[in-house]
């Protein structure tokens, strides 16, 4: 870095001796130079066309350096505003650094003038120029990136909220209600609810690994796979078997998700569960005690086959069951541990009115917990609750 052929040097000094040498001194080095006489000519010549570097007298008349720079530095064009000048000054000491240095200056040189201390000095500020261009170039593509991958997440949010049911299904006999609370714009959590073939209702919910774009789009592909898994299959645990296979032909082991759906008969309350290194089913009893369903398989696309087994359980009356992804367990600190499943399920109790009562009486109970930080994980929960 230094001088290149296109690097200009206005010398501006009332001397016409010391410009004349300036300029002999700065061809010689190899650098294209122009002259002016005084501070007005100075800052003519600069808004015309401005140089790669000013040298700059700090005693003339009419206009001195100082007033030149503070008008320079001032000009609402940054290419003039940010020229990088040398003042130079026939007063030694520190007290003659200092007024150049308050003017503007970004250095300076006495005179008489070394050659060899100037040529010195012009290549570390034309240095330093460019690499604040380099600098400045890195920002605005920075920015560029930042505002490409702000219009990504954005298409991407419009997307998974498309996604994301917006209202739940009428079953009647039923109360349901739902939430979702991302990191950012979007994230890897997801749920739905599906008609089967024999007309019981599937609940689902699955946490994909990750954050941003690239988890939305494991979203995208869980609900078709949860979809398809339902339309070809009518037991839980087949959809679930379904979307394993479907999800490790893609992926192989690469990615994995979490996920947990639950078969229910509205008509009679009975339901079968089937868990994929989801956490826990929370199924909360009207009579004050709740019960714990786990896992019965690791997470969806880590084996090529797992064993997937249901568990029944049947909703009174008054009884709910909550479905959420771990988010909800918080981060954890000193003052306030993650909540366990067993935490979890204490909130629940004593039950709400209805289930969306429920949902937010724990969900806001979840976040308090850890005392009011940014969540660091997403959050989506379901609470069905069956009417009294």
């Amino acid at each position: 870095m230094g001088k290149k052929p296109t690097d200009r040097i206005l010398v501006a000094d009332d001397d016409a001796t010391s410009r004349k040498l300036l300029a002999r001194i700065l061809t010689s080095t190899g650098f294209d130079c122009t002259q002016v006489p005084d501070g007005f000519e100075a800052l003519k010549a600069l808004r015309a066309d401005p140089p790669s570097l000013l040298l700059l007298d700090f005693d003339m008349p009419g206009m001195d350096g100082a007033e030149v720079l503070k008008e320079m530095r001032k000009d609402t064009n940054a290419a003039i505003a940010q020229i990088p000048t040398i003042m130079l000054t026939g007063h030694g000491g520190e007290e003659s650094e200092v007024l150049c240095l308050e003017a503007g200056a970004d250095d300076f040189v006495t005179k008489p003038i070394n050659q060899a201390v100037l040529r010195a000095r012009i290549e570390t500020q034309l240095r330093l120029r460019s690499m604040r261009s380099q600098l400045q170039k890195q920002n605005d593509e920075l920015e560029a990136w930042r505002r490409n991958l702000e219009r990504d997440l954005e298409a991407a949010r419009l997307t998974q909220q498309s996604l994301i049911p917006q209202k739940p299904p009428t079953l009647p006999g039923w109360d349901i209600a739902a939430c979702y609370r991302p990191v950012i714009q979007v994230g890897g959590d997801i749920y739905g609810w599906l008609r089967m073939t024999d007309g019981r209702t599937l609940f689902w919910i699955a946490d994909a690994t990750g954050h941003g774009a690239s988890a939305a789009l494991l979203t995208t592909l869980a609900k078709l796979l949860f979809h398809h898994g339902t339309a070809e299959h009518n037991e839980p645990k087949e959809i679930m078997e379904a979307v394993n296979t479907d999800f490790r032909s893609i992926f192989g082991a690469r990615s994995f998700m979490t996920a947990m759906c639950v078969a229910l008969d509205a008509a009679t309350g009975r339901a079968s569960v089937v868990g994929a290194g989801h956490p826990p089913l929370l199924v909360a009893r009207s009579g004050g005690r709740t019960e714990s369903i786990a896992s019965s398989a690791p997470p969806l696309g880590l084996l090529e086959r797992s064993e997937f087994v249901e568990t029944d359980v049947s909703l009174e009356p008054g009884d709910a069951f909550f479905l959420y992804t771990d988010g909800i367990y918080g981060s954890g600190h000193d003052e306030n541990p993650r909540l366990s499943s067993s935490r979890l399920a204490e909130m629940l109790q004593p039950m709400a009115e209805n289930a969306q009562a429920l949902l937010t009486r724990v969900v806001d109970a979840a976040a308090m917990n850890d005392g009011g930080k940014a969540a660091p994980d997403d959050v989506a929960a379901v609470a069905v609750r069956r009417s009294n």
